[in-house]
């Protein structure tokens, strides 16, 4: 260990505990960018038209040239398979965009797009129906009721 390293208490070999601060920034930066493009932006493709996207988070890679974009496609009536056509179809644009994204941010590069879809909105919701099934509203108020063997509440 280098005489930096141990005043900092930090060896060379530690594992990254996560995303950088510089990261989490440019991630953002690029997030609110891509929300203003798909916004105000008209794209050919005839999967993106009348389909507001919502950009969730963008995950920057270290050397901040590559990112990560989660998106959920919000519309009247979208599915599943319209959601990975739209997904597909913005990887298809994903340099149109990039070109656009170069004008809207300043960073030394503009980082190459890769689209996923966001499920963490179904799955907020399955939560929800859970929460909202009687049984469990019956176990949630039952905590609140009777007390137990001890005579304690």
């Amino acid at each position: 260990m280098s005489r930096a390293s141990a005043r900092h208490g930090k060896s060379r070999h530690a594992a990254p505990s996560g995303p950088s601060q510089r990261q989490l920034r440019a991630g953002e930066l690029i997030r609110h960018a891509l929300v203003d493009i798909l916004r105000e932006e008209h794209l050919a493709d005839p999967a993106l038209a009348d389909v507001s996207v919502t950009v969730s988070e963008v995950r920057m890679s270290s050397d901040l040239k590559h990112a990560i974009c989660f998106v959920e496609p919000l519309g009247a009536g979208v599915t599943g398979a319209e959601t990975q056509t739209v997904v597909k179809a913005l990887n298809g644009a994903s340099k149109l965009l990039r070109g656009r994204l170069g004008r809207h941010i300043d960073m030394k590069f503009t980082p190459d797009l890769k689209f996923f879809h966001d499920d963490s909105f179904a799955h907020a919701a399955r939560i929800d129906r859970l929460f909202d099934n009687p049984l469990v509203q019956k176990d949630l108020h039952a905590e609140d009721g009777p007390a137990d063997d001890d005579g304690e509440a």
